[in-house]
């Protein structure tokens, strides 16, 4: 008995249709798994970047080597920080308006205040990607491990019509592999709702101090313009 109660046992009997959503959820689990991992060491990469980049740009170097350095690290395919994104894609924008001859100052902060704004949304898109998808697995796994369940149990009560007597041993294992995919589907569902929970939080924050980045630019350029 405890042999054909055994987990696998449980799965290779199951029905087609609970099969099927076993499978969707163990592939649901991989794949979210995948992506915890992968958003995990992005955020945290992101992190360490952006307060390198604060630390330099705060340091007192000059704006036209530090844009010439992360110009020469993104030719290179290296990892740039967010914040440096930003302040390149301003930076260039101002240089561009400044060059113009004696442009209007509002005009230049504006133009270079819309292409930061671009910039950001961007970089927002990079920080919240592949979270609607762990937000989709941590709120429909449950739902799907419950539809098998039902299913399982709905097809276990329907066979007990060819039992002349139905006693606990009969209805044990029907009932034992339908919650299987209730199991599974929490299983899916609760790493991938923890993972989601902490990396919204944790790429709000990060984007958060992009646009506090990109206000304090804003201010510094819109010193430099007006002294002119």
């Amino acid at each position: 008995m405890a042999a054909e109660l055994s987990p696998w046992e449980l799965i290779v009997s199951a029905s087609f249709l609970v099969k099927v959503v076993m499978l969707m959820l163990v592939l649901a689990s991989i794949v979210s798994w995948v992506m915890i991992v992968q958003r995990g060491l992005f955020l945290n990469q992101s992190r360490r970047l952006f307060q390198s980049f604060e630390q330099n740009f705060w340091s007192g170097i000059d704006l036209n080597e530090l844009f010439r350095d992360g110009s020469a690290r993104v030719q290179q395919n290296r990892m740039v920080s967010g914040a440096e994104s930003v302040f390149r894609a301003g930076f260039r924008e101002f240089n561009r308006l400044t060059k113009k001859g004696s442009p209007d100052p509002d005009a230049v902060i504006e133009g270079t205040e819309r292409a930061m704004r671009v910039a950001l949304s961007r970089e927002e898109e990079k920080l919240n990607a592949n979270l609607p998808f762990l937000a989709s697995v941590a709120s429909t796994s449950p739902y799907i491990g419950l539809f098998g369940t039902v299913w399982g149990i709905m097809q276990s009560f329907l066979g007990l019509a060819n039992v002349q007597q139905a006693t606990l041993a009969v209805v044990a294992p029907g009932i034992a592999e339908a919650l299987i995919a209730t199991a599974m589907g929490l299983f899916a569902a609760i790493p991938a709702v923890l993972a989601f929970n902490r990396y919204s939080a944790q790429a709000d924050n990060l984007f958060g101090s992009y646009q506090t980045f990109a206000e304090e630019f804003s201010s510094i350029l819109h010193r430099r313009v007006h002294s002119k």
